[in-house]
């Protein structure tokens, strides 16, 4: 790390999902005006960066992550005047703004993919992956796709458009064809428009599975078929898109077209699923001037076993050696980003932490210790900061997500038990995230004045903004001191970290280091006491620079979910 370090290793983010963060005109569904009328919340926690999912034009069939139009805004959320407004209204309260970047794929809806599928002499005719039937197959029969790869959102990866007779490539749902960034053309698009966003006040972006962007193509253009699936009659492709052989070349390209010479430092941020610590290294060595930090799956791959529809629990020391990987990997080049929640996990104090009504405010401010006690730069997930818990889904009437209405629709016709794919689609849907924002206890939580497009969740009446941001005993108060303990002790920020205690099933310790100061960490990540005078000596002595427990108890006692900061005694 350079001697003056950049801002971004002592912020916090904060990730906000316009859809369900705050409405401002009684529609059902948040918006840019409702963010500004919750500005001075996000500044109240102290919060430096604010993340916006994407707010482009869309025809919403994955909630904005299939883009019609990346130079404006959706008239769902507002205006580009009112874009202005908000990037004018937290750069005064000293907060910067980064944009959602989605440029693996568009909306088919898009005029570059409609003009592209217009026909095969159009001169977009290569920005999106055309390609034939399989040979000896004819359009439309099964297994005529161009390859056996299975979409992250059910079924091939492959559409074919009949008028073309030929089949789109598309990693996700059907309505997002993915771009083909072979071509030059393509790429300078993307870059131009990027460009016009920074203009326009944009601090940054973070860029959505940005390591899909490079396909390995076979010198005639040819894709290969993938390993059989188990169970399914499609096959994995990730090997051909995951990291592919251009993507350093295409992230350098990027940065200097976009980036470089720019005069104010801005947060690069590339969301990488499947990406290894070894490849991280890579894509966020400064030298090498790709990006800044980057999301990984790692951990939040942990509970589940060959999908996420299949949750089995979770073995602490699988996180903690998760965890420690990432921290020592990134210790001496690059920078770890930190979460538990995003638009697309489950919430961490149902997931991670025991959101029963005995421990469910200990677990939120004990993950949320742990969390932002590491090397990184933490995020904070829009309802984080008050203890938000996944919902009650009563029937499949209940869901919106594409992924999750495709998956159930998938199972049940494969003859599996509804029941047991609606309980997997309760632990693990992306709607757990997606639920509203709760500001108070009223019957839409303070989130809107119409019907809200998706379900409250019923537990909003005790859990919301309202009755927490008076307590200093509440989650959000806990959070507040995370932050500020960031902002001033240079040890948070830029120690040094080292395990502790890496085969214990419940403690996960830690110590944090710097040009000889000192902190000792230590969470209880479980419902039972623990001995801490006979596994950690030290921490019994040790100052308490801040605790998530309200009383006093027994220093040499770590209590259920407890989580203590400490400052070692010489």
């Amino acid at each position: 790390m350079p001697a003056d370090p950049p801002w971004w290793t002592r912020a916090v983010v904060y990730q906000v999902y316009p859809r369900s963060f705050q409405d401002s005109d009684g529609d059902g569904i948040g918006d840019l005006g409702g963010i500004l009328q919750r500005a001075d919340h996000l500044a109240d926690l102290g919060v430096d960066v604010v993340w916006l999912s994407p707010i482009y034009p869309s025809p919403q069939a994955d909630n904005g992550y299939d883009i019609s139009d990346y130079t404006d805004v959706d008239p769902l959320f507002g205006s580009l005047a009112q874009l202005d407004e908000l990037i004018t209204a937290l750069h005064a309260r000293g907060l910067k703004l980064v944009m959602d970047l989605v440029v693996n794929h568009t909306s088919d809806r898009h005029p570059w993919f409609e003009e592209s599928r217009a026909s095969r002499a159009s001169p977009k005719r290569d920005w999106y992956w055309w390609r034939p039937p399989r040979e000896g197959r004819a359009a439309g029969q099964p297994g005529a796709e161009p390859t056996n790869w299975h979409s992250y959102f059910s079924g091939p990866t492959w559409e074919l458009d009949e008028a073309r007779g030929e089949y789109y490539l598309h990693l996700f749902a059907r309505e997002q064809p993915d771009l083909n960034w072979e071509n030059p053309e393509v790429r300078h698009a993307v870059y131009a428009m990027m460009r016009g966003w920074l203009d326009r006040g944009v601090d940054g972006f973070r860029m959505d599975v940005i390591n899909m962007i490079s396909k390995d193509v076979a010198p005639d253009g040819s894709l290969r078929d993938g390993p059989p699936l188990p169970g399914l009659p499609y096959g994995d492709g990730t090997g051909s898109f995951l990291c592919g052989p251009r993507i350093h070349e295409f992230l350098q390209e990027m940065h200097r077209e976009v980036f470089a010479g720019h005069p104010e430092q801005l947060l690069l941020v590339g969301e990488m699923p499947g990406v290894t610590v070894e490849q991280a290294r890579l894509f966020t060595d400064p030298a090498r001037a790709e990006v800044d930090m980057v999301f990984q799956f790692e951990h939040v791959g942990l509970d589940f076993d060959e999908s996420k529809w299949r949750p089995r629990p979770l073995r602490m020391r699988d996180l903690k050696a998760s965890f420690g990987r990432w921290q020592a990997g990134l210790a001496d080049v690059g920078w770890n980003s930190l979460y538990w929640d995003n638009h697309d996990q489950p919430r961490a104090v149902s997931r991670f932490g025991d959101d029963s009504p005995r421990y469910r405010r200990d677990s939120a401010t004990c993950l949320a210790t742990l969390l932002h006690l590491h090397r990184g730069t933490p995020y904070v997930y829009q309802g984080e900061e008050i203890g938000m818990a996944n919902a009650p889904f009563d029937s499949i009437d209940d869901f919106r997500d594409v992924e999750s209405l495709n998956h159930f629709a998938q199972a049940v016709a494969h003859g599996e038990d509804p029941e047991a794919v609606l309980a997997a689609l309760r632990r693990m849907s992306r709607d757990n995230a997606r639920t509203p924002v709760q500001w108070d206890g009223s019957p839409s939580a303070g989130f809107t004045t119409g019907t809200p497009w998706i379900p409250v969740n019923p537990d909003a009446t005790e859990w919301n903004a309202a009755a927490q941001r008076a307590d200093p005993a509440s989650v959000f108060a806990h959070h507040k001191r995370l932050i500020t303990l960031r902002h001033t002790d240079p040890v948070v920020a830029l120690g040094d970290f080292t395990m502790l205690l890496p085969e214990h099933d419940e403690l996960y310790a830690f110590t944090r280091r710097l040009d000889g100061a000192a902190l000792l960490v230590v969470c209880n990540l479980g419902a039972s006491t623990h001995p801490l005078g006979e596994l950690l000596p030290e921490a019994v002595a040790a100052e308490l620079v801040l605790g998530n427990l309200t009383d006093d108890g027994d220093p040499a006692v770590l209590r259920p979910w407890e989580a203590r900061v400490l400052r070692p005694v010489d």
